[in-house]
Protein backbone atom coordinates (compact mmCIF):
# COMPACT_ATOMS: atom_id res chain seq x y z
CA UNK A 1 0.00 0.00 0.00
CA UNK A 2 1.35 3.41 -0.97
CA UNK A 3 0.45 5.73 1.89
CA UNK A 4 0.51 9.47 1.15
CA UNK A 5 0.94 12.05 3.91
CA UNK A 6 -0.01 15.64 3.11
CA UNK A 7 2.24 18.04 5.00
CA UNK A 8 2.04 21.81 5.39
CA UNK A 9 4.90 24.06 6.45
CA UNK A 10 3.76 26.73 8.92
CA UNK A 11 5.35 29.42 11.11
CA UNK A 12 6.57 28.16 14.46
CA UNK A 13 4.13 29.10 17.23
CA UNK A 14 6.90 31.06 18.98
CA UNK A 15 7.51 33.24 15.92
CA UNK A 16 6.55 36.89 16.35
CA UNK A 17 4.19 37.56 13.46
CA UNK A 18 4.39 40.85 11.57
CA UNK A 19 1.82 42.05 9.02
CA UNK A 20 3.05 42.97 5.53
CA UNK A 21 2.70 46.55 4.28
CA UNK A 22 -0.29 45.76 2.04
CA UNK A 23 -2.04 43.91 4.92
CA UNK A 24 -2.65 40.90 2.65
CA UNK A 25 -0.10 38.53 4.19
CA UNK A 26 2.55 38.24 6.87
CA UNK A 27 6.20 39.24 6.64
CA UNK A 28 8.03 36.02 5.85
CA UNK A 29 11.55 37.19 6.68
CA UNK A 30 12.90 36.00 10.04
CA UNK A 31 10.10 33.44 10.34
CA UNK A 32 11.02 29.99 11.62
CA UNK A 33 9.13 27.42 9.54
CA UNK A 34 8.17 23.98 10.87
CA UNK A 35 5.96 21.02 9.98
CA UNK A 36 2.37 21.74 10.95
CA UNK A 37 2.03 19.96 14.35
CA UNK A 38 -1.13 18.09 13.35
CA UNK A 39 0.72 16.78 10.29
CA UNK A 40 3.37 15.28 12.57
CA UNK A 41 0.64 13.04 14.00
CA UNK A 42 -0.31 12.14 10.42
CA UNK A 43 3.27 11.16 9.58
CA UNK A 44 3.45 8.98 12.68
CA UNK A 45 0.12 7.31 11.88
CA UNK A 46 1.27 6.55 8.34
CA UNK A 47 4.47 4.98 9.68
CA UNK A 48 2.52 2.93 12.22
CA UNK A 49 0.15 1.75 9.48
CA UNK A 50 3.05 0.65 7.30
CA UNK A 51 4.57 -1.22 10.26
CA UNK A 52 1.23 -2.88 10.99
CA UNK A 53 0.76 -3.98 7.39
CA UNK A 54 4.44 -5.01 7.09
CA UNK A 55 4.37 -3.75 3.51
CA UNK A 56 4.07 -0.63 1.40
CA UNK A 57 5.69 2.77 1.57
CA UNK A 58 5.11 6.23 3.03
CA UNK A 59 5.38 9.29 0.78
CA UNK A 60 5.18 12.82 2.19
CA UNK A 61 3.91 15.60 -0.07
CA UNK A 62 4.01 19.36 0.40
CA UNK A 63 3.38 22.49 -1.67
CA UNK A 64 5.23 25.77 -1.55
CA UNK A 65 8.57 27.49 -2.22
CA UNK A 66 12.04 25.98 -1.85
CA UNK A 67 11.99 26.23 1.95
CA UNK A 68 9.36 23.46 2.06
CA UNK A 69 12.08 20.92 1.26
CA UNK A 70 13.46 21.31 4.79
CA UNK A 71 10.20 20.02 6.28
CA UNK A 72 10.09 17.16 3.78
CA UNK A 73 13.57 16.10 4.85
CA UNK A 74 12.48 16.21 8.47
CA UNK A 75 9.65 13.82 7.60
CA UNK A 76 12.10 11.50 5.86
CA UNK A 77 14.33 11.60 8.95
CA UNK A 78 11.30 10.48 10.98
CA UNK A 79 10.96 7.42 8.74
CA UNK A 80 9.12 8.35 5.54
CA UNK A 81 10.36 6.52 2.44
CA UNK A 82 9.83 9.19 -0.21
CA UNK A 83 9.00 12.86 -0.58
CA UNK A 84 7.32 14.99 -3.24
CA UNK A 85 7.62 18.76 -3.49
CA UNK A 86 5.11 20.71 -5.56
CA UNK A 87 7.21 23.79 -6.16
CA UNK A 88 5.28 27.04 -6.41
CA UNK A 89 5.64 30.62 -5.23
CA UNK A 90 2.12 31.66 -6.20
CA UNK A 91 -0.55 32.51 -3.60
CA UNK A 92 -2.44 29.43 -2.39
CA UNK A 93 -5.81 28.73 -0.83
CA UNK A 94 -7.46 25.51 0.36
CA UNK A 95 -9.21 24.98 -2.98
CA UNK A 96 -6.06 25.21 -5.10
CA UNK A 97 -3.98 23.22 -2.61
CA UNK A 98 -6.63 20.50 -2.38
CA UNK A 99 -7.05 20.18 -6.13
CA UNK A 100 -3.30 20.11 -6.73
CA UNK A 101 -2.58 17.58 -3.99
CA UNK A 102 -5.32 15.32 -5.36
CA UNK A 103 -3.44 15.27 -8.66
CA UNK A 104 -0.24 14.30 -6.83
CA UNK A 105 -2.05 11.44 -5.09
CA UNK A 106 -3.20 10.18 -8.48
CA UNK A 107 0.27 10.46 -10.03
CA UNK A 108 1.87 8.68 -7.08
CA UNK A 109 -0.81 5.94 -7.10
CA UNK A 110 -1.75 6.65 -3.52
CA UNK A 111 -4.04 4.16 -1.81
CA UNK A 112 -4.48 5.90 1.54
CA UNK A 113 -4.01 9.54 2.55
CA UNK A 114 -3.22 10.87 6.02
CA UNK A 115 -3.03 14.53 6.96
CA UNK A 116 -3.56 16.74 9.99
CA UNK A 117 -7.07 17.96 10.74
CA UNK A 118 -6.04 21.60 10.17
CA UNK A 119 -3.11 23.96 9.69
CA UNK A 120 -2.27 26.05 12.74
CA UNK A 121 -1.68 29.12 10.58
CA UNK A 122 -5.07 29.70 8.92
CA UNK A 123 -7.08 27.11 10.93
CA UNK A 124 -9.48 26.46 8.03
CA UNK A 125 -9.53 22.66 8.39
CA UNK A 126 -10.65 22.48 4.75
CA UNK A 127 -7.86 21.01 2.62
CA UNK A 128 -8.53 17.36 3.48
CA UNK A 129 -12.13 17.79 2.34
CA UNK A 130 -11.13 19.28 -1.00
CA UNK A 131 -8.63 16.47 -1.57
CA UNK A 132 -11.24 13.82 -0.81
CA UNK A 133 -13.80 15.52 -3.05
CA UNK A 134 -11.44 15.78 -6.03
CA UNK A 135 -10.41 12.14 -5.57
CA UNK A 136 -14.03 11.07 -4.97
CA UNK A 137 -12.86 9.19 -1.87
CA UNK A 138 -14.57 8.91 1.54
CA UNK A 139 -12.99 10.94 4.34
CA UNK A 140 -13.04 11.52 8.08
CA UNK A 141 -11.63 14.31 10.22
CA UNK A 142 -10.70 14.80 13.90
CA UNK A 143 -9.67 11.14 13.96
CA UNK A 144 -8.15 9.94 17.25
CA UNK A 145 -8.01 6.22 16.47
CA UNK A 146 -7.59 4.39 13.18
CA UNK A 147 -7.66 0.68 12.37
CA UNK A 148 -6.84 -0.58 8.88
CA UNK A 149 -8.17 -3.95 7.70
CA UNK A 150 -8.06 -5.61 4.31
CA UNK A 151 -11.44 -4.35 3.14
CA UNK A 152 -12.33 -1.49 5.48
CA UNK A 153 -11.04 1.34 7.63
CA UNK A 154 -12.50 1.95 11.09
CA UNK A 155 -11.89 5.32 12.73
CA UNK A 156 -12.94 7.04 15.92
CA UNK A 157 -13.69 10.77 15.74
CA UNK A 158 -13.58 13.10 18.70
CA UNK A 159 -16.84 15.00 19.14
CA UNK A 160 -18.10 17.39 21.80
CA UNK A 161 -17.94 16.36 25.43
CA UNK A 162 -15.23 13.77 24.83
CA UNK A 163 -17.65 11.44 23.03
CA UNK A 164 -16.21 9.33 20.22
CA UNK A 165 -18.05 8.66 16.96
CA UNK A 166 -17.12 5.39 15.24
CA UNK A 167 -17.09 5.40 11.45
CA UNK A 168 -16.30 2.69 8.91
CA UNK A 169 -15.35 3.34 5.30
CA UNK A 170 -13.76 1.49 2.40
CA UNK A 171 -10.24 2.19 1.18
CA UNK A 172 -8.93 4.27 -0.47
CA UNK A 173 -9.78 7.15 1.87
CA UNK A 174 -8.55 10.47 3.26
CA UNK A 175 -8.04 10.56 7.03
CA UNK A 176 -7.40 13.85 8.86
CA UNK A 177 -6.00 13.09 12.31
CA UNK A 178 -6.19 14.97 15.60
CA UNK A 179 -3.63 15.17 18.39
CA UNK A 180 -3.83 12.29 20.83
CA UNK A 181 -3.97 9.64 18.13
CA UNK A 182 -0.28 8.86 18.79
CA UNK A 183 3.04 10.31 19.92
CA UNK A 184 5.20 11.37 16.94
CA UNK A 185 8.65 9.80 16.98
CA UNK A 186 11.86 11.76 16.92
CA UNK A 187 14.15 11.67 13.93
CA UNK A 188 16.94 9.13 14.39
CA UNK A 189 20.58 9.82 13.52
CA UNK A 190 20.49 7.27 10.66
CA UNK A 191 17.25 8.87 9.52
CA UNK A 192 18.82 12.32 9.49
CA UNK A 193 21.75 11.05 7.42
CA UNK A 194 19.37 9.31 5.03
CA UNK A 195 17.29 12.47 4.69
CA UNK A 196 20.30 14.55 3.66
CA UNK A 197 21.02 12.26 0.72
CA UNK A 198 17.47 11.39 -0.30
CA UNK A 199 16.37 12.66 -3.69
CA UNK A 200 13.09 14.55 -3.50
CA UNK A 201 10.76 14.38 -6.48
CA UNK A 202 9.63 17.78 -7.72
CA UNK A 203 6.51 18.70 -9.65
CA UNK A 204 5.59 22.07 -11.10
CA UNK A 205 1.99 23.20 -11.37
CA UNK A 206 2.27 22.61 -15.12
CA UNK A 207 3.37 19.00 -14.54
CA UNK A 208 0.11 18.43 -12.71
CA UNK A 209 -2.08 20.20 -15.27
CA UNK A 210 -2.73 23.03 -12.83
CA UNK A 211 -0.96 25.93 -14.57
CA UNK A 212 -4.22 27.67 -15.46
CA UNK A 213 -5.84 27.17 -12.04
CA UNK A 214 -6.21 30.16 -9.73
CA UNK A 215 -7.17 30.66 -6.12
CA UNK A 216 -10.85 31.17 -5.27
CA UNK A 217 -10.35 33.27 -2.16
CA UNK A 218 -8.22 36.37 -1.56
CA UNK A 219 -6.84 37.47 1.80
CA UNK A 220 -7.19 41.14 2.70
CA UNK A 221 -6.85 43.50 5.65
CA UNK A 222 -4.77 41.35 7.99
CA UNK A 223 -4.58 42.76 11.50
CA UNK A 224 -3.01 41.69 14.78
CA UNK A 225 -5.26 41.29 17.84
CA UNK A 226 -5.54 44.50 19.89
CA UNK A 227 -3.16 44.88 22.80
CA UNK A 228 -4.64 43.76 26.10
CA UNK A 229 -5.25 46.51 28.62
CA UNK A 230 -3.45 46.31 31.93
CA UNK A 231 -5.38 44.57 34.68
CA UNK A 232 -6.58 46.20 37.87
CA UNK A 233 -5.66 45.13 41.39
CA UNK A 234 -8.33 45.57 44.04
CA UNK A 235 -7.36 46.50 47.58
CA UNK A 236 -9.12 46.36 50.90
CA UNK A 237 -10.90 43.55 52.70
CA UNK A 238 -12.94 40.87 50.95
CA UNK A 239 -16.22 42.77 51.26
CA UNK A 240 -14.69 45.97 49.81
CA UNK A 241 -13.10 44.06 46.95
CA UNK A 242 -16.37 42.30 46.10
CA UNK A 243 -18.25 45.61 46.09
CA UNK A 244 -15.66 47.27 43.87
CA UNK A 245 -15.57 44.28 41.52
CA UNK A 246 -19.33 44.42 41.02
CA UNK A 247 -19.11 48.15 40.33
CA UNK A 248 -16.38 47.67 37.73
CA UNK A 249 -18.26 44.86 36.01
CA UNK A 250 -21.39 46.98 35.84
CA UNK A 251 -20.00 50.44 35.02
CA UNK A 252 -16.78 49.78 33.09
CA UNK A 253 -16.98 46.27 31.62
CA UNK A 254 -20.79 46.54 31.30
CA UNK A 255 -21.24 42.78 31.53
CA UNK A 256 -23.85 42.86 34.31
Amino acid sequence: MNIIVLVKQVPDTETKIKISGDKKSIEKTDVKWVINPYDEFAIEQALKTKEQLKAGSVTVVSMGPDRVVESLRTAIAMGADNAVHVKTDQPLDSYLVGKTLAEVVKKESGQLVFTGKQGIDDDQAATFGFVAEFLNWPSASMVVKCEIAADKITVQREVEGGTRFVLQMPAPAVIAVDKGINTPRYASLPGIMKAKKKEIKTYSMSDLGMASEAIKTVSADYALPPERQAGKKLSGDAASQAKELVRLLREEAKVI
